[in-house]
């Protein structure tokens, strides 16, 4: 079996519902990343770019507009690399992208695979209404569209109901469970903001993150750097009108954007002109009661360091998918770890969750910060809704 590497990483900047981005369509953000990752490895640019990628995986949680079903063939389309090359689409919501990446790594490890370009897009923006179809033509009743933004939609009667609460409803129930308090969330949102901000102003996306042409966004648009606890602890509850701790400003925005990954073996360094930055060492997935979605990365994590061979006290950084603060402090809780190790350079929370973006996002920011760090060991871990969770095990190789 081959070892699968990640040798770079690259990202838009993640735009707002409705803003920065909004006039910028999915398949074009995803092709923008695509083509820029391939661009930078020497040995993939110039003529014929890209003609030793052997595939493109993208993760996307809609697929019923723009995103057009198969995104990952349209973007290797549109970014003009060789028609030669295929492409495949993963939805497992939230966990799109890093799934891609791990469906990659397992190419690379049989060795059906030595270059790989995975990640993931979003525009919930550009998200489109559906309109379900009828048994017959023209009812004669009125018919209501559904947003395909975020959440359930269309929901089959034969589930039952407390499944199919609201994310927002599910981690009310979830904080309940674990007892996290409103001050806690909302200070943990307020150190997303803080370090999200502290890590653009340091420089340390820099090389992470590339400009969308025609767009005026220097960099994530839903952080707030002058955000308090004080301040978050005066919203109004999202979800609860009475008794209630989630708010907007404790949970992660509706975003848009996207993010690849350059995945490789060990052999793929010569042709592509590039050091590896990281190794997959494990990878792990979990699922439980769809209404505890946001719990489901504590064995997805757990799988994958016994996988690499490792436990809790090996690990140096984290990056956690921050949907919701609740679930995240939930999950950091039951692994018993030092919370100063997650999101270092701030979370979902300041930064946006664009759901088929977020997964390459964590991964390469996992990867670059462990560069940066020199530690040896990360986790990159997402929760998924309908309960699911997804983790990959990174091993710095740089060091």
């Amino acid at each position: 079996m081959n070892d699968a590497f990640v040798y770079d990483a690259i990202r838009t900047p993640f735009g707002r519902f409705g803003g920065a981005l909004a006039a910028t369509r999915p398949d074009d953000l995803a092709a923008l990343v695509v083509r820029a990752v391939v661009e930078r490895a020497p040995g993939l640019a110039g003529d014929g770019a890209g003609e030793h990628v052997d595939e493109v995986v993208f993760g996307n949680a809609n697929g019923a507009g723009e995103d057009n079903r198969n995104v990952a063939r349209m973007a290797t389309l549109l970014a003009g690399l060789p028609t030669t090359i295929p492409g495949t689409t993963v939805n497992r919501l939230c966990g799109s992208s890093l799934d891609a990446a791990m469906i990659a790594s397992r190419q690379i490890a049989t060795g059906e695979a030595d270059v790989v370009v995975v990640g993931g897009v979003e525009s919930m923006t550009r998200a489109p209404w559906v309109l379900p179809k009828t048994e017959k033509p023209y009812p004669a009743g009125d018919l209501a569209l559904a947003s395909t933004t975020l959440g359930w939609r269309l929901v089959n009667p034969a589930m039952p109901p407390e499944w199919t609460v609201s994310l927002g409803e599910a981690t009310e129930q979830l904080r309940e469970r674990f007892d996290i308090s409103r001050e806690r969330q909302d200070d943990f949102a307020a150190r997303s903001h803080r370090l999200a901000d502290e890590a653009w102003s340091s420089g340390f996306y820099d090389e992470l993150v590339v400009s969308v042409p025609g767009v005026d966004l220097a960099r994530d648009e839903s952080i707030r750097p002058d955000t308090t606890p004080e301040r978050l602890a005066g919203l109004r509850t999202s979800f609860r009108a009475e008794g209630g701790t989630v708010t907007a400003g404790n949970a992660s925005p509706l975003n848009d954007g996207a993010s690849a990954v350059l995945l490789g073996s060990a052999a793929a360094a010569d042709e592509l002109g590039l050091a590896p930055v990281a190794r997959i060492a494990g990878r792990g997935a979990s699922a439980l009661d769809p209404q505890f979605f946001g719990y489901a990365p504590v064995e997805a994590a757990n799988q994958a360091l016994s996988r690499a061979g490792i436990t809790w006290g090996d690990v140096a950084t984290v990056e956690l998918n921050e949907a919701f603060a609740a679930q995240s402090l939930a999950c950091i809780d039951a692994w018993d770890i030092d919370p100063e190790i997650v999101n270092r350079h701030g979370g979902a929370i300041a930064i946006g969750h664009p759901l088929g973006a977020s997964g390459g996002r964590i991964l390469g920011t996992l990867a670059r910060s462990l560069q940066r760090s020199g530690d040896r060991w990360g986790v990159a871990c997402i929760c998924i809704g309908v309960g699911q969770g997804l983790a990959v095990v990174l091993e710095n190789v740089t060091a």
